[in-house]
């Protein structure tokens, strides 16, 4: 019991910086898109930091999402997996 406890917490840890990570680079590639799309717009009446402001927290709330899911659930679920092939067949 004890073994799966520290399983479950180190595999927390790892997933957590897994995901701050890719947040972190997802959100500086796109900002550089951004950043770009707004310089190719030459008759954007917005400032170009709030255009990339705006747009960010648009795309973050579909990127926290779909992270969440492929970071946490994902890599449960192929555990989960696992242990009932091994365990029950």
């Amino acid at each position: 019991m004890f073994a799966l406890a520290r399983f479950l917490i180190m595999g927390f840890v790892v997933l957590t910086v897994v995901y701050g990570s890719l947040w972190l680079y997802l959100r500086a590639r796109r900002r550089d898109l951004l950043q770009d799309d707004w310089a190719a717009e030459a008759d954007e009446p917005r400032d170009r930091e709030d255009y990339v402001r705006e747009e960010l927290a648009e795309h973050d709330k579909r990127r926290t999402r779909t992270l969440l899911l492929l970071v946490y659930l994902l890599p449960l679920c192929l555990v989960a997996l696992i242990v009932y092939r091994t365990n029950f067949e």
